[in-house]
Parts: structure tokens; sequence; C-alpha cells
């Protein structure tokens, strides 16, 4: 059974940085596509960044430029780097495992949550 747990949101300014993280359960993380989705109240849950089991990275439109998706298999952990944070970005965060087999279902973080303002 996969768990994960996210960790590093908190309260920023806008135009700071915060680096969320995942770390993941097990010793197959790396066959996993990993991705981050935020939800904001009131709004429907996005995908922000997705990375694959062979490091192939995609984004939001709304955060291209200024997020990065990165992977550690080794400690199993997955990172979302946030930088010229804007207020839109307010949400809790979710982390997200995908097998990329539709037999096998999907794992997600309790989220975390991120706060921009002043």
């Amino acid at each position: 059974q996969v768990q994960l747990v996210e960790s590093g949101g908190g309260l920023v300014q806008p135009g700071g940085s915060l680096r969320l993280s995942c770390a993941a359960s097990g010793s197959i993380f790396s066959i996993y596509a990993m991705g981050w989705y935020r939800q904001a109240p009131g709004k429907q849950r996005e995908l922000v960044a997705r990375i694959t089991n062979g490091g192939s990275t995609s984004y939001a439109d709304s955060v291209k430029g200024r997020f990065t998706i990165s992977r550690d298999n080794a400690k199993n952990t997955v990172y979302l780097q946030m930088n010229s944070l804007k207020p839109e970005d307010t949400a809790v965060y979710y982390c997200n495992a995908d097998p990329t087999n539709p037999r096998v279902h999907d794992y997600w973080g309790q989220g975390t949550q991120v706060t921009v303002s002043s």
C-alpha cells in the first residue's frame, strides 16, 4: 500500500517561494508518474504539474515558468518548487501517484495548505 505525505506548505508573501515535498512509502516509487494538484475553496481540483517515471514534465499554463516539479527516486520523494508566488496560487496542494495502469488505482496525500498573502 502506497502512502503519500505532503509537507512544506505555509504562508508566504506574493513574489515569495516555497518548496513542497511529497514522501512516498514503498519500494516501487520509481515506476509511478507523480503529480501535484491543487484545490481552492469553491473551485475544482486542477492539475498543477506532473512528472512521469521517465522524467518528462508538464505544467498547467498558470504556473509555467514559475513552478518546477522534480523527483528523487532514491528518497521516494517528489518536490514542487514554487517561485514568484501569486495570491491566486492559494490552495490546498495534493500529491498524486499514478501507476499509469488502469488496473491499479491512484494514491493521494492528505494535502498541504499554501497561502499567498500580504
